[in-house]
């Protein structure tokens, strides 16, 4: 009995001091047990797959955004299925890229407005994740349009047709401080293509016209993109505006002070050799103290306006008293405008005995009733009357064709 009990006691403290050491043993646990599934994967495991995603821009929460800056959606993992960008109940138009992983906006963004963006992204098990930002758009102090104009007179008709001499004139509503941005944002192409420059004949109003005349048949399509343009101090474009034409044919008449002669040139052939008398030598004072000059203006002209008829007065430049021998107030027939001080082409059956000798008019070209009905019959906006070798040369500003008298050096590409 007692040897029995010595041999279990020993066996017992065999077995207690292998436990001990097990229970301090670095190595597994537990013999035979394997790692958790939130222990790190073995060697060689394949990587669980990343829940889709994507990044916005402009980033979420970002301010003062300029409309002209698109919004990206661009898809991290998976796919993108369907972007959404809207404010006030009004959706900006994008498209997605081939890879379904870019979505880019072709709208332009609308002024001082909060936009939200949704995602909705796909994973490789086609498992959809919405995500979504925010971002505002800038609040200009002030914004500015342009208009395409024939002159300042009148706008230039969309799909009409024109003279060689026609310039494209682009009016902004306010002046622009950045000029170049102003102008960058204005696109005239033309076929035949041509270059074209500009010239600002005030802080509102710049020309645009080629080296030469337009040729005969030319398009032309003048576009101003200009909504979302930073046009400097806080102005910027409110709406895009533009406009196309056709040039007609090349008419051209010379008004010559020396000969008391124009000419008339169509597509290069002269076809009349009109009598005139322009504006005759001198001036008056008017009723303000200030001083007017009759001589008609040298220079490159265009046809501005056509009237059957026009109420011509001395007073619109100052002449008021009827004792006055400048004085007139009468109803001209046969009026074609070339500048904007009233010197017209017109018919003057008054002084057809003084056309093609002497000049006795207060700046306008007289012709006959006959020359002046052929005149208004076939002359159209656009067209040119040059007047040469009077003395007195046209200023800019003076009328729309003023600016082919500007050198070409001088005139501003961009």
């Amino acid at each position: 009995m007692r040897r029995r009990t010595i041999f279990a006691t020993a066996v017992g403290a065999a077995s207690a001091t292998l436990l001990t050491a097990c229970s301090g043993d670095p190595g597994p646990a537990v013999w035979g047990d394997s790692p958790s599934p939130s222990d790190p994967a073995e060697p060689g495991a394949a990587p669980l797959p990343r829940p889709a995603a994507a990044t916005f821009e402009p980033e979420n929460g970002t301010n003062n955004v300029a409309p002209l800056k698109p919004v990206v959606v661009t898809a991290v993992t998976g796919t993108i299925k369907e972007v959404s960008v809207r404010a006030d109940g009004k959706s900006v138009r994008g498209s997605l890229d081939a890879a379904g992983t870019t979505w880019t906006s072709s709208g332009v963004l609308a002024y001082g407005k909060s936009y939200r963006v949704t995602a909705t992204i796909v994973d490789a098990d086609g498992a959809a994740v919405e995500q979504s930002s925010t971002f505002s758009t800038l609040k200009p102090a002030s914004t500015a349009t342009v208009t395409f104009q024939a002159n300042a007179l009148t706008s230039m008709k969309n799909g009409g047709t024109y003279g060689v001499g026609q310039v494209i004139i682009a009016r902004f509503s306010k002046a622009p401080s950045d000029r170049r941005a102003a102008l960058r944002a204005i696109e005239v192409t033309s076929t035949p293509s041509v270059e074209g420059r500009w010239y600002w004949v005030d802080n509102r109003t710049a020309h645009y016209r080629p080296q030469k005349y337009w040729a005969k048949g030319t398009k032309i399509t003048a576009g101003a993109k200009i909504r979302g343009v930073d046009l400097g101090k806080g102005v910027y474009g409110a709406a895009d505006n533009s406009v196309s034409i056709t040039i007609g044919p090349a008419r051209i008449a010379i008004a010559n002070d020396k000969t008391h002669y124009m000419r008339v040139l169509v597509d290069g052939v002269q076809v009349k050799n009109m009598p005139i008398s322009m504006g005759k030598p001198g001036g008056t004072n008017t009723a303000d103290g200030g001083r007017v000059l009759f001589p008609t203006r040298s220079g490159t002209h265009v046809v501005m306006t056509r009237e059957l008829e026009h109420q011509m007065t001395s007073s619109s430049y100052g002449v008021t008293n009827p004792k006055d021998p400048d004085y007139y107030d009468a109803l001209i027939k046969l009026c074609c405008r070339i500048s904007y001080s009233g010197e017209f082409v017109h018919s003057a059956p008054g002084s057809v005995g003084d056309q093609g000798k002497r000049n006795v008019s207060h700046g306008c070209i007289n012709i006959s009733p006959s020359n002046a009905q052929w005149f208004y019959d076939n002359f159209r906006l656009g067209d040119v009357v040059v007047v040469e070798h009077t003395g007195r040369q046209q200023q800019i500003g003076d009328s729309a064709g003023a600016v082919w008298d500007v050198p070409w050096a001088k005139m501003i590409t961009v």
